[in-house]
């Protein structure tokens, strides 16, 4: 006799025992009713639990509710999209503030790197730029408005040739002018202010005009520290997902673009007041 049957048999008996009707006894053993319950419990645990039940969405009566539903308050999209726009950003600076922090010595510490304004500043501003930008030689008047009326700005600019192999001449120049000890900014402002695309000759010429050998630079050029220099502003740039120039650096910012000197100023002033570019 299996299981079930023992079951149903036990649960004969009672019914027997409770209404007296002796016509329905069976010769079987007797089960108490704790046996009873433990089998039926144990029958029940070994039983797979039934798969749940799903209740089917029908898209003609589902849809039609969403657009009632959104047509009643028309703005709602446009509220879902400043969220969704406002955590975006936030996240995007989380990740930058982690970034930077990693790579902090690299982008604001680096051995060799150009500095100018103040090098003991309280603030700096750090410049990723291409010296065949049109961006970058436009934002050139706000670098040197800045320099000029803020006596406590620490600058310093990372050279990024992204934009032809022309840049990556110029700029391997720009990193054997700047380990001379010359004036930088004086060559720095001749290469954005030469006409035509700068490459090589314009770089060499303009760092002759600076008293330096345009012999001895092409000589170094290809050095390995000179790629060294610049492999490592890759690397910064790929770390903080930099892809343009000019790219600033202020604080915990990443700031893309040639935002004008009023913007720059502005955040420079908020690290001042609270440690952040943006206080509130």
């Amino acid at each position: 006799m299996n299981r079930l049957s023992i079951v149903l048999a036990a649960v004969a008996g009672l019914l027997v025992g409770a209404l007296g009707y002796s016509q329905f006894a069976r010769p079987e053993p007797q089960t108490d009713v704790a046996a009873v319950r433990a089998i039926v419990e144990q029958v029940l645990a070994e039983r797979p639990d039934p798969e749940p039940v799903v209740a089917e969405i029908d898209p003609a009566r589902l849809n039609p509710l969403i657009e009632s539903y959104l047509m009643g308050d028309p703005k709602l999209l446009q509220r879902m999209s400043v969220a969704l726009d406002e955590t975006l950003r936030a996240e995007e600076q989380e990740r930058a503030e982690v970034a930077i922090a990693e790579m902090r010595d690299a982008i604001f510490d680096a051995p060799g790197q150009v500095v100018l304004g103040n090098p003991d500043g309280d603030v700096t501003l750090v410049e990723f730029f291409d010296y065949n930008c049109g961006y970058c030689r436009a934002a050139l008047p706000d670098l040197a408005a800045l320099l000029a009326e803020d006596p406590d700005l620490r600058v310093i600019l990372k050279e990024f040739p992204i934009l032809s192999n022309e840049s990556i001449d110029a700029a391997r120049i720009g990193v054997l002018v700047a380990e001379s000890g010359v004036d930088y900014w004086s060559f720095h402002e001749a290469l954005f202010t030469s006409r035509g695309q700068v490459d090589k000759t314009v770089a060499l010429a303009a760092a002759g005009e600076l008293g330096l050998s345009p012999v001895n630079l092409e000589l170094q050029m290809g050095e390995e520290r000179v790629a060294r220099t610049i492999q490592t502003s890759y690397e910064i740039a790929q770390a903080l997902g930099i892809t343009g120039t000019p790219t600033y650096i202020i604080g915990n910012e990443i700031i893309p673009g040639a935002i004008g000197a009023d913007e720059l100023k502005a955040r420079i002033a908020n690290m001042r007041e609270c440690g952040r570019t943006e206080c509130g």
